[in-house]
């Protein structure tokens, strides 16, 4: 059965692991973003995303799944950690929450979704899908003052959507334009008949090229154009781990006495 899944696993490595690259660039920043305003210690965030990228993926025993952090949920967790009074006591909360899903699972209670209609089920995500492309427009022109409101359409700087987007045009950064204009750009070429038969360029995923392009250009505009460098309140900051005992600190148990 084991050489089984490694033989499975080596068949499908090189499309997996150009996604998984693409996927943990998505991700990264989007854990930490959602740690952060949800009140959590940034190291949780990474926590989390190895948790529902990995472990929950692999446990599922299914060849498509969604798993990852949600911008919705920060005012759950943020609300749940005030009136819990820790981030422990939040910690022994989702444990529970994990031991009744297994049992859910175990149960095969998830026959419960096949009762939803697929109509609702597409409309939700086309829904989603607009919003987030319209929610990408502010941080395009380097502007996005309420980074919690991501998600949804009220936003709690008083703000909606279409609103915040009339309002960062004016304030628009013409390094963060540059870059996400080159950015679509790239992606755009990468999946070109062109692009797709070059034997090299095809084993790179565009938006991996992207990501690149926006940090050489940044570093590069730092140094020579520092007016048109991206601002540090734009930019992932990552926990600093020296070594592995600052990487034990990070990590925090439940509190169980809860």
């Amino acid at each position: 059965m084991i050489q089984k899944h490694l033989e499975y696993y080596a068949e499908h490595l090189k499309n997996d692991l150009p996604a998984g690259v693409v996927v943990f660039l998505v991700a990264l920043p989007l854990c930490l973003g959602i740690a952060l305003a949800s009140g959590a210690p940034l190291f949780s965030g990474v926590i989390t995303g190895i948790v529902g990228g990995v472990i929950v993926a692999w446990l599922s025993g299914s060849q498509l799944s969604v798993s990852g952090p949600a911008a919705g949920l920060t005012v759950i967790v943020l609300s749940a950690i005030q009136t819990l009074g820790s981030f422990q006591a939040l910690l022994f909360s989702i444990v529970l929450a994990g031991l009744l899903q297994i049992g859910l699972g175990l149960l095969q209670a998830g026959i419960i979704g096949a009762y939803f209609p697929v109509a609702v089920i597409k409309g939700m995500l086309a829904a989603i899908g607009l919003i987030l492309i319209l929610k990408q427009i502010p941080h395009a022109v380097g502007h996005d003052a309420d980074y919690e409101g991501d998600e949804s359409w009220s936003q709690s700087d008083t703000h909606t959507t279409l609103s915040e987007i009339s309002y960062s045009l004016e304030a628009i950064s013409p390094g963060a334009v540059i870059v996400s204009l080159v950015a679509v750009a790239i992606m755009l070429l990468w999946e070109t008949a062109a692009f797709k038969k070059n034997p090299l360029l095809s084993l790179l995923p565009g938006p991996l090229m992207a990501v690149l392009w926006g940090m050489g250009f940044n570093l590069y505009a730092r140094q020579h154009y520092p007016a048109w460098a991206i601002e540090d309140k734009h930019l992932v900051n990552l926990p600093e781990i020296p070594d592995l005992m600052g990487l034990v600190h990070q990590l925090s148990l439940p509190d169980f006495s809860q």
